[in-house]
């Protein structure tokens, strides 16, 4: 197996325009706050979390939050300039912290250059096949003398035509740019289930010639993955299916739920993303925080030894290393996506679950089977499961307890001699058949076998 970065990347991801407490609302007139320097501030906590990867939500000029782009090539005034994302970049690097930006290139923003263009020439337009299925024979629901397609029925996000060498060689042209210029290590592509698929192949063929190792992970909610998990495609996609899996089986005492998965994803027999490496999380940017979706924040805890113990990579969403809370309201995200203060996070918030992220993050950099290995399932009952990960004769046994109570499980596991537990530094002795082990609520162990 080659060893690339971002099969080895724990990843942490930030929101920039709330995170940094821009205005909801771009007033173009303005001239730009560099308000991204504050990511400067959090590079000592980041790293004490053994981050080495950092996803960054979209920063590009933008109407409102981000995902309504008007310029590919200049950072969002209310970030900054590009040069403040050029210095941002290079001290993250020098922390070895590589970077991953959003890339939003299904829709743009009703502000975007060549949108403005066909509003105001119509059918004399040169980029009236920018966009997907401009029809001059009808007219928009906002009043334009024209239809156009645009994503989900959101007409304020026109849809672009990606079929179009124009506009593909204008996101290509601004890939290059955010390469050459910013040194980004790799792109996550926002609605990635919808983008056209000979651009996302177009992309990875160009991706590559400007840097070897780039990585292109994809927004996928549903689906079959392997769709776009190919090497002519994409590196990874998000895992959503183990993301509902894992806090359900917790809130139902069901850990069935996502044994279910983990088995059918990944088991080395005939597992559907064996030889994937996704992208795992408990949170983001589109979802309520963790800790307002699990009924007990004690589950916290045995989620992320999930977390980071299952086949993939993890991320942790901003301020979710803390509890913090978050649901959305209405048609709005402000409240999943706010503005946090380092300072007041470690005022406010016990660090018990923090350290524990620090821990399990320790662990899974320093453990290949974690990281690579593959999977097997050992036992799982309403509220515990044990899987083995393996790699080059490294073998680790994790087990996780989701229950208030201390219990002693014997696992079918034909082993004898001693074993370490990596999570809570004991050392264990197995002498004969039975392979028992105690384990404390709401808790569990990472067993290191050979």
């Amino acid at each position: 197996m080659k060893r690339v970065w971002y099969k080895e990347s724990v990843f942490y991801h930030i929101y920039p325009l709330g995170f940094c407490g821009a205005p909801e609302k771009n007033d173009y007139n303005l001239e730009p706050v560099e308000r991204l320097y504050k990511i400067l501030d959090w590079i000592p906590h980041l790293k004490s979390l053994g981050v080495n990867a950092l996803y960054l939500g979209p920063l590009f000029e933008s109407e409102a939050h981000g995902y309504d782009t008007v310029d590919y090539f200049k950072v969002d005034r209310r970030l900054g300039t590009n040069d403040t994302l050029k210095n941002v970049i290079k001290k993250l690097h020098e922390n070895g912290i590589r970077v991953v930006l959003d890339g939003v290139f299904n829709h743009v923003s009703r502000d975007f250059f060549a949108f403005k263009d066909l509003q105001d020439r119509g059918r004399e337009s040169i980029y009236s096949q920018w966009f997907k299925d401009v029809n001059f024979d009808s007219t928009s629901p906002l009043g334009d003398n024209f239809s156009y397609g645009c994503w989900s029925g959101h007409f304020n996000l026109p849809g672009l035509n990606l079929k179009n060498e124009y506009i593909e060689n204008h996101i290509l042209n601004a890939i290059t740019m955010w390469v050459e210029e910013f040194d980004i290590d790799g792109l996550r592509l926002d609605v990635a289930d919808v983008l056209d698929f000979d651009f996302m192949k177009d992309l990875s063929t160009f991706s590559k010639t400007i840097k070897e190792d780039f990585w292109l992970m994809g927004e996928v909610i549903h689906g079959d993955y392997t769709n776009w998990v190919k090497p002519e495609i994409l590196n990874s996609t998000t895992n959503y299916e183990c993301y509902k899996g894992m806090y359900s089986s917790l809130n139902d005492g069901n850990m069935f739920e996502i044994a279910h998965s983990l088995k059918r994803l990944f088991n080395t027999e005939s597992g559907l993303y064996k030889d994937l490496t996704l992208y795992n999380f408990v949170d983001n940017h589109d979802v309520n925080r963790i800790a307002s979706t699990l009924s007990d924040r004690a589950f916290l805890f045995p989620l992320h030894i999930l977390l980071f113990s299952i086949p993939g990579v993890p991320s942790i969403y901003y301020g979710s290393e803390w509890g913090v809370e978050g649901v959305k309201e209405g048609h709005s995200d402000s409240v999943i996506r706010p503005n946090l203060n380092l300072l007041d996070l470690n005022k406010s918030y016990k660090s018990d679950l923090k350290d524990v992220i620090s821990r399990l993050s320790s662990i899974w950099l320093g453990c290949d089977a974690l990281k690579l290995g593959e999977y097997r399932e050992i036992m799982v009952k309403p509220e515990q499961i044990a899987f083995e990960r393996s790699f080059n004769g490294e073998r680790v046994v994790v087990i996780i307890n989701s229950s208030f109570d201390n219990i002693t499980l014997d696992l079918p596991i034909n082993y004898s001699g001693k074993i370490y537990d990596i999570l809570n530094n004991q050392e264990f002795d197995i002498t004969h058949s039975d392979f028992v082990v105690p384990v404390s609520g709401m808790w569990g162990r990472i067993l290191r076998l050979s």
